[in-house]
Protein backbone atom coordinates (compact mmCIF):
# COMPACT_ATOMS: atom_id res chain seq x y z
CA UNK A 1 0.00 0.00 0.00
CA UNK A 2 0.71 3.42 -0.06
CA UNK A 3 3.39 5.24 2.48
CA UNK A 4 1.62 6.87 5.19
CA UNK A 5 4.47 9.52 5.74
CA UNK A 6 3.23 12.97 7.18
CA UNK A 7 1.80 14.99 4.88
CA UNK A 8 1.11 18.88 4.19
CA UNK A 9 -1.94 20.13 5.69
CA UNK A 10 -4.94 20.15 2.75
CA UNK A 11 -7.26 22.77 1.98
CA UNK A 12 -6.73 26.10 2.52
CA UNK A 13 -3.56 25.77 4.44
CA UNK A 14 -1.52 24.58 1.38
CA UNK A 15 -3.16 27.60 -0.45
CA UNK A 16 -2.29 29.85 2.19
CA UNK A 17 1.30 28.37 2.08
CA UNK A 18 1.84 28.88 -1.54
CA UNK A 19 0.31 31.99 -1.42
CA UNK A 20 3.15 33.43 1.09
CA UNK A 21 6.18 31.54 -1.25
CA UNK A 22 5.22 34.13 -3.31
CA UNK A 23 4.42 37.02 -1.75
CA UNK A 24 7.77 36.16 0.28
CA UNK A 25 9.80 35.87 -2.87
CA UNK A 26 8.36 39.16 -4.25
CA UNK A 27 9.21 41.22 -1.27
CA UNK A 28 12.66 39.64 -1.37
CA UNK A 29 13.15 41.36 -5.18
CA UNK A 30 12.13 44.57 -3.65
CA UNK A 31 13.95 44.50 -0.16
CA UNK A 32 11.12 44.24 1.83
CA UNK A 33 10.42 42.23 4.86
CA UNK A 34 6.97 40.47 4.36
CA UNK A 35 5.08 40.03 7.78
CA UNK A 36 4.75 36.88 9.36
CA UNK A 37 1.28 37.15 9.75
CA UNK A 38 -1.78 38.80 8.33
CA UNK A 39 -5.09 39.69 9.33
CA UNK A 40 -6.21 37.35 6.89
CA UNK A 41 -4.08 34.59 8.13
CA UNK A 42 -5.42 35.47 11.90
CA UNK A 43 -9.13 35.64 9.89
CA UNK A 44 -8.27 31.95 8.81
CA UNK A 45 -7.07 30.47 11.74
CA UNK A 46 -9.65 31.86 14.02
CA UNK A 47 -12.10 30.14 11.63
CA UNK A 48 -10.28 26.89 11.50
CA UNK A 49 -10.19 26.87 15.54
CA UNK A 50 -13.74 27.65 15.72
CA UNK A 51 -14.86 25.00 13.14
CA UNK A 52 -12.75 22.23 15.42
CA UNK A 53 -14.52 23.49 18.21
CA UNK A 54 -17.58 23.47 16.73
CA UNK A 55 -16.79 19.79 15.61
CA UNK A 56 -15.74 18.59 19.24
CA UNK A 57 -19.36 20.28 20.45
CA UNK A 58 -21.47 18.19 17.42
CA UNK A 59 -19.90 14.93 18.79
CA UNK A 60 -21.08 15.81 22.45
CA UNK A 61 -24.58 16.84 20.97
CA UNK A 62 -24.12 13.69 19.09
CA UNK A 63 -23.55 11.70 22.12
CA UNK A 64 -25.96 13.38 24.64
CA UNK A 65 -29.19 12.63 21.89
CA UNK A 66 -28.21 9.43 21.42
CA UNK A 67 -28.60 8.99 25.38
CA UNK A 68 -31.71 10.61 25.12
CA UNK A 69 -32.92 8.40 22.61
CA UNK A 70 -31.94 5.36 24.65
CA UNK A 71 -33.99 6.93 27.74
CA UNK A 72 -36.88 7.44 25.65
CA UNK A 73 -36.96 4.13 24.39
CA UNK A 74 -36.59 2.71 27.91
CA UNK A 75 -39.12 5.32 29.49
CA UNK A 76 -41.63 3.81 26.45
CA UNK A 77 -40.71 0.12 27.09
CA UNK A 78 -41.66 1.22 31.04
CA UNK A 79 -44.86 2.76 29.99
CA UNK A 80 -46.03 -0.25 27.97
CA UNK A 81 -44.60 -2.77 30.68
CA UNK A 82 -46.59 -0.68 33.86
CA UNK A 83 -50.46 -0.38 31.41
CA UNK A 84 -49.86 -4.29 31.39
CA UNK A 85 -49.20 -4.86 35.04
CA UNK A 86 -52.12 -2.37 36.04
CA UNK A 87 -54.55 -4.18 33.23
CA UNK A 88 -53.66 -7.93 34.91
CA UNK A 89 -54.07 -6.26 38.34
CA UNK A 90 -57.46 -4.90 37.92
CA UNK A 91 -58.66 -8.49 36.40
CA UNK A 92 -57.28 -9.78 39.55
CA UNK A 93 -59.17 -7.79 42.18
CA UNK A 94 -61.92 -8.20 40.15
CA UNK A 95 -61.45 -12.08 40.19
CA UNK A 96 -60.71 -12.16 44.40
CA UNK A 97 -64.32 -9.39 44.76
CA UNK A 98 -66.29 -12.21 43.04
CA UNK A 99 -65.19 -14.41 44.72
CA UNK A 100 -65.58 -12.70 48.00
CA UNK A 101 -68.98 -11.50 47.12
CA UNK A 102 -70.33 -14.98 46.36
CA UNK A 103 -69.26 -15.86 49.76
CA UNK A 104 -70.99 -13.44 51.46
CA UNK A 105 -73.94 -14.05 49.85
CA UNK A 106 -73.65 -17.83 50.76
CA UNK A 107 -73.76 -17.04 54.39
CA UNK A 108 -70.62 -17.14 55.90
CA UNK A 109 -72.23 -19.41 59.19
CA UNK A 110 -70.53 -20.88 61.68
CA UNK A 111 -69.35 -24.43 59.88
CA UNK A 112 -70.15 -26.62 62.80
CA UNK A 113 -74.08 -25.17 63.01
CA UNK A 114 -74.21 -25.33 59.22
CA UNK A 115 -73.28 -29.12 59.81
CA UNK A 116 -76.01 -30.01 62.37
CA UNK A 117 -78.70 -28.38 60.33
CA UNK A 118 -77.65 -30.07 57.32
CA UNK A 119 -79.94 -32.83 56.06
CA UNK A 120 -76.74 -34.37 53.81
CA UNK A 121 -73.97 -34.44 56.30
CA UNK A 122 -72.26 -36.28 53.69
CA UNK A 123 -73.08 -33.61 51.14
CA UNK A 124 -72.44 -30.88 53.37
CA UNK A 125 -68.66 -32.03 54.58
CA UNK A 126 -68.13 -32.60 50.34
CA UNK A 127 -69.20 -29.00 49.88
CA UNK A 128 -66.87 -27.69 52.57
CA UNK A 129 -63.77 -29.53 51.69
CA UNK A 130 -64.14 -27.91 47.81
CA UNK A 131 -64.91 -24.60 49.81
CA UNK A 132 -61.47 -24.85 52.08
CA UNK A 133 -59.68 -25.12 48.71
CA UNK A 134 -61.40 -22.43 46.98
CA UNK A 135 -60.29 -20.29 49.78
CA UNK A 136 -56.61 -21.90 49.76
CA UNK A 137 -56.83 -20.43 45.83
CA UNK A 138 -57.92 -17.39 47.20
CA UNK A 139 -55.40 -17.11 49.82
CA UNK A 140 -52.57 -17.50 47.25
CA UNK A 141 -54.64 -15.13 44.41
CA UNK A 142 -54.01 -12.55 47.47
CA UNK A 143 -50.87 -13.13 47.93
CA UNK A 144 -49.91 -12.52 44.39
CA UNK A 145 -51.91 -9.67 43.52
CA UNK A 146 -49.75 -8.10 45.87
CA UNK A 147 -46.45 -8.88 44.83
CA UNK A 148 -48.38 -7.40 41.60
CA UNK A 149 -48.90 -4.71 42.89
CA UNK A 150 -45.26 -3.76 44.70
CA UNK A 151 -43.60 -5.17 41.60
CA UNK A 152 -45.74 -2.04 39.56
CA UNK A 153 -44.38 0.41 42.63
CA UNK A 154 -40.99 -0.59 41.74
CA UNK A 155 -41.66 -0.29 37.88
CA UNK A 156 -43.29 3.34 38.08
CA UNK A 157 -40.11 4.32 40.35
CA UNK A 158 -38.07 3.61 38.10
CA UNK A 159 -39.77 4.96 35.34
CA UNK A 160 -40.04 8.19 36.90
CA UNK A 161 -36.35 7.93 37.61
CA UNK A 162 -35.70 7.39 33.66
CA UNK A 163 -38.26 10.71 32.96
CA UNK A 164 -36.30 12.57 35.29
CA UNK A 165 -32.56 11.28 33.48
CA UNK A 166 -34.45 12.12 29.92
CA UNK A 167 -35.26 15.92 31.23
CA UNK A 168 -31.82 16.12 31.83
CA UNK A 169 -30.57 14.64 28.58
CA UNK A 170 -32.52 16.72 26.75
CA UNK A 171 -31.16 20.21 28.38
CA UNK A 172 -27.39 18.46 27.71
CA UNK A 173 -28.11 17.97 24.18
CA UNK A 174 -29.94 21.71 24.46
CA UNK A 175 -26.94 23.26 25.59
CA UNK A 176 -24.52 21.50 23.00
CA UNK A 177 -26.66 22.30 19.97
CA UNK A 178 -26.10 26.28 21.38
CA UNK A 179 -22.92 26.11 21.21
CA UNK A 180 -22.61 24.41 18.35
CA UNK A 181 -24.54 27.23 16.44
CA UNK A 182 -22.77 30.06 18.33
CA UNK A 183 -19.50 28.55 17.20
CA UNK A 184 -20.44 28.22 13.77
CA UNK A 185 -22.29 31.43 13.44
CA UNK A 186 -18.68 33.03 14.79
CA UNK A 187 -17.23 31.22 12.13
CA UNK A 188 -19.64 32.46 9.62
CA UNK A 189 -19.16 36.29 10.54
CA UNK A 190 -15.17 35.88 10.57
CA UNK A 191 -15.61 34.68 7.06
CA UNK A 192 -18.08 37.35 5.63
CA UNK A 193 -15.55 39.85 6.88
CA UNK A 194 -13.11 38.06 4.41
CA UNK A 195 -13.07 40.32 1.20
CA UNK A 196 -14.69 38.75 -1.86
CA UNK A 197 -11.00 38.10 -3.59
CA UNK A 198 -10.05 36.67 0.16
CA UNK A 199 -12.83 34.35 0.58
CA UNK A 200 -12.65 33.12 -3.17
CA UNK A 201 -9.25 32.12 -2.70
CA UNK A 202 -10.18 30.45 1.34
CA UNK A 203 -12.66 28.30 -0.97
CA UNK A 204 -10.70 27.55 -4.14
CA UNK A 205 -7.86 26.12 -1.21
CA UNK A 206 -10.52 24.54 0.43
CA UNK A 207 -11.62 22.79 -2.24
CA UNK A 208 -8.43 21.93 -4.32
CA UNK A 209 -8.18 18.47 -5.43
CA UNK A 210 -10.94 16.81 -4.33
CA UNK A 211 -12.65 17.00 -7.57
CA UNK A 212 -10.63 14.82 -8.73
CA UNK A 213 -10.60 10.42 -7.50
CA UNK A 214 -7.43 9.85 -5.96
CA UNK A 215 -5.29 6.42 -7.21
CA UNK A 216 -6.08 3.86 -4.61
CA UNK A 217 -3.84 1.39 -5.64
CA UNK A 218 -4.80 -2.37 -5.98
CA UNK A 219 -5.72 -2.46 -2.19
CA UNK A 220 -9.00 -4.83 -1.53
CA UNK A 221 -10.71 -4.61 1.47
CA UNK A 222 -10.53 -7.00 4.50
CA UNK A 223 -13.88 -8.26 4.44
CA UNK A 224 -17.36 -8.16 2.78
CA UNK A 225 -18.86 -5.67 4.97
CA UNK A 226 -15.73 -3.09 5.16
CA UNK A 227 -16.15 -3.30 0.92
CA UNK A 228 -19.35 -2.49 1.56
CA UNK A 229 -19.14 -0.12 4.30
CA UNK A 230 -16.79 1.71 1.22
CA UNK A 231 -18.55 1.78 -1.76
CA UNK A 232 -21.68 3.63 0.64
CA UNK A 233 -19.05 6.32 1.61
CA UNK A 234 -18.15 6.46 -2.11
CA UNK A 235 -21.39 7.25 -2.81
CA UNK A 236 -21.95 10.08 -0.39
CA UNK A 237 -19.09 12.10 -2.03
CA UNK A 238 -20.54 15.66 -2.62
CA UNK A 239 -23.35 15.40 -0.27
CA UNK A 240 -23.20 18.61 2.38
CA UNK A 241 -21.69 18.36 5.91
CA UNK A 242 -24.56 19.05 8.49
CA UNK A 243 -24.06 19.00 12.12
CA UNK A 244 -25.84 16.60 13.97
CA UNK A 245 -26.85 14.58 10.08
CA UNK A 246 -26.28 10.86 9.38
CA UNK A 247 -27.27 10.71 6.23
CA UNK A 248 -28.60 10.08 3.67
CA UNK A 249 -29.13 13.59 2.07
CA UNK A 250 -26.08 15.34 4.61
CA UNK A 251 -23.40 14.09 7.28
CA UNK A 252 -21.47 14.95 10.18
CA UNK A 253 -18.09 13.51 10.53
CA UNK A 254 -19.37 10.51 12.91
CA UNK A 255 -22.67 10.54 10.99
CA UNK A 256 -21.25 9.46 7.73
CA UNK A 257 -19.21 6.34 9.05
CA UNK A 258 -22.52 5.62 11.10
CA UNK A 259 -24.28 5.30 7.66
CA UNK A 260 -21.57 3.90 5.51
CA UNK A 261 -21.28 1.24 7.75
CA UNK A 262 -24.77 0.75 8.65
CA UNK A 263 -25.82 -0.02 4.35
CA UNK A 264 -23.44 -2.98 5.24
CA UNK A 265 -25.44 -4.09 7.90
CA UNK A 266 -23.06 -3.28 10.84
CA UNK A 267 -24.43 -1.15 13.70
CA UNK A 268 -21.89 1.14 14.74
CA UNK A 269 -22.03 3.43 17.85
CA UNK A 270 -23.23 7.57 16.80
CA UNK A 271 -20.10 9.17 18.07
CA UNK A 272 -17.03 9.42 16.93
CA UNK A 273 -15.35 8.36 20.20
CA UNK A 274 -17.47 5.20 20.47
CA UNK A 275 -16.09 4.18 16.88
CA UNK A 276 -12.93 4.64 17.88
CA UNK A 277 -13.42 1.78 19.95
CA UNK A 278 -15.83 -0.55 17.70
CA UNK A 279 -13.32 -2.70 16.28
CA UNK A 280 -9.24 -4.23 16.59
CA UNK A 281 -7.02 -1.05 16.57
CA UNK A 282 -4.45 -1.68 13.80
CA UNK A 283 -1.37 0.75 13.35
CA UNK A 284 -1.74 3.20 10.40
CA UNK A 285 0.90 1.39 8.39
CA UNK A 286 -1.33 -1.43 8.08
CA UNK A 287 -4.13 0.37 7.14
CA UNK A 288 -7.23 -1.19 5.11
CA UNK A 289 -9.77 0.16 3.16
CA UNK A 290 -12.91 0.61 5.27
CA UNK A 291 -11.14 1.33 8.34
CA UNK A 292 -12.20 3.85 10.63
CA UNK A 293 -9.62 6.39 11.39
CA UNK A 294 -10.15 9.28 14.00
CA UNK A 295 -8.18 11.99 14.76
CA UNK A 296 -6.86 14.16 18.03
CA UNK A 297 -6.36 13.05 21.26
CA UNK A 298 -10.48 13.18 21.92
CA UNK A 299 -11.17 11.18 18.46
CA UNK A 300 -13.43 14.36 17.89
CA UNK A 301 -13.01 13.70 13.97
CA UNK A 302 -13.42 10.24 11.98
CA UNK A 303 -12.73 9.40 8.56
CA UNK A 304 -13.06 6.37 6.11
CA UNK A 305 -9.72 4.82 4.87
CA UNK A 306 -10.15 3.95 1.02
CA UNK A 307 -6.50 3.40 0.19
CA UNK A 308 -3.47 4.62 -0.99
CA UNK A 309 -2.69 7.09 2.13
CA UNK A 310 -6.33 8.92 1.32
CA UNK A 311 -9.74 8.85 3.62
CA UNK A 312 -13.13 10.04 3.03
CA UNK A 313 -15.04 12.22 5.42
CA UNK A 314 -17.23 15.09 6.15
CA UNK A 315 -14.73 17.57 6.84
CA UNK A 316 -17.21 21.06 8.22
CA UNK A 317 -19.51 23.28 7.03
CA UNK A 318 -19.30 24.32 3.96
CA UNK A 319 -17.44 21.49 2.47
CA UNK A 320 -19.14 18.71 1.44
CA UNK A 321 -18.19 14.89 2.09
CA UNK A 322 -14.60 14.37 0.20
CA UNK A 323 -11.20 12.74 -0.22
CA UNK A 324 -8.06 13.78 2.40
CA UNK A 325 -5.03 12.71 2.99
CA UNK A 326 -5.15 10.18 5.98
CA UNK A 327 -2.27 12.69 7.23
CA UNK A 328 -4.56 15.82 7.55
CA UNK A 329 -4.75 15.89 11.30
CA UNK A 330 -2.89 15.15 14.10
CA UNK A 331 -3.49 11.77 16.39
CA UNK A 332 -4.77 9.78 13.61
CA UNK A 333 -5.59 6.16 15.00
CA UNK A 334 -7.15 3.39 13.03
CA UNK A 335 -9.60 0.73 13.78
CA UNK A 336 -10.83 -2.28 12.00
CA UNK A 337 -14.34 -2.83 12.31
Amino acid sequence: MGSHRRLAPSGFDRGAGAALCVMSAAATALGVVPATATPHDDTRAKVDRLYEEAEKATEAYNKADERADKLRKQVGDAQDRIARQQESINSMRDALGSLAGAQYRSGGIDPSLALLLSDDPADYLDKAARIARISAHQAGELEDLQDAMRALAQERAEAAGKLVELEKSRKVVASHKRTVERKLAQARRLLNSLTQADRAAYDRASRSGRDVMPDFGNLVAPSGRAAAAVAAAHSALGKPYIWGANGPSGFDCSGLIQWSYAQAGVSLPRTSQGQRYAGQQVPLSEAQPGDVVTYRGDASHVGMYVGNGQVIHAPYPGAPVRYDPVGMMPGATVTRV
